[in-house]
C-alpha cells in the first residue's frame, strides 16, 4: 500500500474512532438509573477553609469564658463591578453568610437578625392564634402558642460593612518569544507567560446594639495573583503542516479571597471583644503574619492530668493540676498604631508600591 492510499485510509478511520468516543459519552437511551450520560469529576465535598480558620477555632477556648451575643447585618458589595456579559456581579453577595460562618468557627453565640422572615411569619400566625401549642405534652383542642414578652434574646453587638474595593490588574508582567530554523519548512516554536495582580478590600464595623456606638472598625485588603503560560510548535511534514499549542492559566479564587479577608477581620474583631490574647494568630503557620502583634506567644490548652506513681504505704499521690505554660495575655493596639510594619523599608507608607502601582 503506497503512501497516498494509507493517507486516504487513515482519515475515515480517525473519524470512525472519534464517533465511537462520542457514542460512549452520550446515549439517546437512559441507563438503569435514568441518565443519558455519566457526569465527569467526582471530587469529594470538603470543608470550606482559609488560612485563618484554625486560628478562629483556637478562639473558642476564650469565647466560652465570656458569652457575648453577636448579630450580623448587611455586608454588601459596594464595588459596583459586574461581569461584561451581564451574568452578575464579580464579587459575592453572600459576604454576610461568610461572616456568620467565621463567627461559628470561633464558637461565638449568634442571634439571627439577617433573615427573620420565617420568625416574623410565625409570630404573625401565633398572634392570630393559628399555631397550636405543641410544647404541651397533651395539648387540648383549641390550645395555641402564647406570645411571651422577652422570649427573644437580644444582641450585644452587631457587625455590618461591605466589600469596598476590587481593583483589577494593579500590576502585570509578561514575556514571550519565538524561534526556529530559517528554512521555509523549518520547525518553529513560540513560548510565553504572564502574571497579573489584583486586590479586594473589606471594611467592617462592630456596633454596640444598646448604645449604637461604633466599638471597632477594621479595613483590610488582600492581593490576588493570576498567571498564564503558553507554548506552541509549527512544523511541516512533507506536504502537511502541523500547528500545535498548549497553555495553562490559573487565578486565585476571588470569592475565597473575600472569605479570607472576612475571617482575618473577624479574628481580630472578636479578639478585642473578648479581651483575648492575640496568640491565636500563631496557628496560621508563620511568624511573618503581617497582622500578628509583636511579642505574642502561642496559646496552650491545659495540660492533661498524668497519674503519679504510687508511693507506699500512702497510696497514689494527690492530684496536682499542671500549671499553664507561661504566656503573657497581650491586648494592645500596637498593630493598629503601626499598620505598615509588615512592609519592607523599600516601600514606606504613602508610596504607591503598597498597591503595586510602582
Amino acid at each position: 500500500m503506497n503512501r497516498i492510499a494509507r493517507k486516504h485510509l487513515l482519515k475515515p478511520l480517525a473519524f470512525f474512532v472519534a464517533a465511537l468516543a462520542l457514542e460512549g459519552c452520550i446515549s439517546p437511551y437512559p441507563d438503569s438509573v435514568g441518565r443519558y450520560t455519566s457526569p465527569i469529576g467526582g471530587a469529594p465535598v470538603i470543608s470550606n477553609e482559609t488560612p485563618y480558620s484554625a486560628a478562629l477555632r483556637c478562639m473558642a477556648g476564650f469565647v466560652r469564658q465570656r458569652p457575648v451575643r453577636i448579630a450580623v447585618g448587611q455586608i454588601a458589595d459596594y464595588t459596583g463591578k459586574t461581569e461584561s456579559d451581564g451574568s452578575g456581579r464579580k464579587v459575592t453577595a453572600g459576604a454576610a453568610l461568610m461572616e456568620m460562618s467565621a463567627l461559628n468557627k470561633a464558637g461565638v453565640h449568634m442571634v439571627e437578625r439577617f433573615d427573620t422572615s420565617v420568625a416574623e411569619m410565625e409570630l404573625k400566625y401565633a398572634n392570630n392564634k393559628l399555631i397550636g401549642d405543641d410544647q404541651h405534652p397533651q395539648p387540648a383542642p383549641g390550645d395555641y402558642r402564647r406570645i411571651l414578652a422577652g422570649s427573644i434574646p437580644g444582641s450585644d453587638y452587631y457587625i455590618v460593612g461591605g466589600i469596598t474595593e476590587l481593583n483589577f490588574n494593579i500590576r502585570s508582567e509578561n514575556a514571550s518569544g519565538n524561534g526556529g530554523g530559517t528554512a521555509t519548512n523549518a520547525t518553529t516554536g513560540t513560548a510565553g507567560g504572564s502574571m497579573y495582580v489584583m486586590n479586594v478590600g473589606l471594611d467592617l464595623r462592630l456596633v454596640n446594639t444598646n448604645t449604637l456606638e461604633v466599638a471597632d472598625v477594621i479595613s483590610y485588603q488582600k492581593q490576588i495573583i493570576g498567571r498564564q503560560v503558553s507554548a506552541g510548535v509549527f512544523d511541516f511534514l512533507g506536504t502537511n503542516f502541523f500547528d500545535v499549542s498548549v497553555g495553562e492559566s490559573a487565578l486565585e479564587p476571588i470569592q475565597l479571597a473575600v472569605r479570607s479577608v472576612i475571617e482575618r477581620a473577624t479574628l481580630e474583631m472578636i479578639t478585642r471583644i473578648y479581651r483575648a490574647p492575640g496568640a491565636c494568630a500563631i496557628p496560621l503557620g508563620t511568624d511573618a503574619d503581617p497582622l500578628r502583634e509583636a511579642g505574642e506567644q502561642p496559646y496552650y490548652a491545659p495540660a492533661a492530668y498524668a497519674p503519679q506513681p504510687y508511693q507506699q504505704p500512702y497510696g497514689p499521690a494527690p492530684y496536682q493540676p499542671a500549671p499553664y505554660p507561661a504566656y503573657a495575655p497581650i491586648y494592645s493596639d500596637a498593630g493598629r498604631n503601626q499598620p505598615y510594619r509588615s512592609y519592607v523599608s523599600a516601600e514606606p507608607a504613602g508610596m504607591l508600591g503598597l498597591r503595586g502601582g510602582l
